[in-house]
């Protein structure tokens, strides 16, 4: 249990776990402006829906970090549906994403 916690943890962080509980398989797109990065969670033999999408204003980065209950087989699979889970949290949410002003979140 200690181990899922830490790998939540370094999704928020954006620090990488030494248990293996990232895919390895991170990857970055814009996304209307904002940068969405893809950091699928290793769970056994699936990867878990993870990504933060992070917006740069007045010199500090602001994160808004997610993680879904979908799993894939494969972590491509799991990198892609990232990126469009990703935009449908952008469209969702508009303008009011990072209208709170916190430095970092769970959407």
């Amino acid at each position: 249990m200690a181990s899922f916690f830490s790998r939540l943890g370094s999704l928020f962080t954006g620090r990488s776990t030494d248990d293996g509980g990232s895919s390895g398989k991170e990857a970055v797109r814009e996304i209307n402006g904002l940068t969405v990065v893809a950091a699928p969670i290793k769970e056994g033999g699936t990867y878990r829906i993870a990504g933060r999408i992070e917006k740069e204003a007045e010199g500090k980065v602001m994160v808004r970090s997610f993680i879904r209950a979908d799993v894939f087989n494969s972590p491509d699979e799991a990198v892609e549906f990232t990126f469009r889970k990703a935009e449908q949290i952008i469209q969702q949410n508009g303008s009011t994403l990072f209208q709170d002003g916190a430095e970092a979140r769970n959407v």
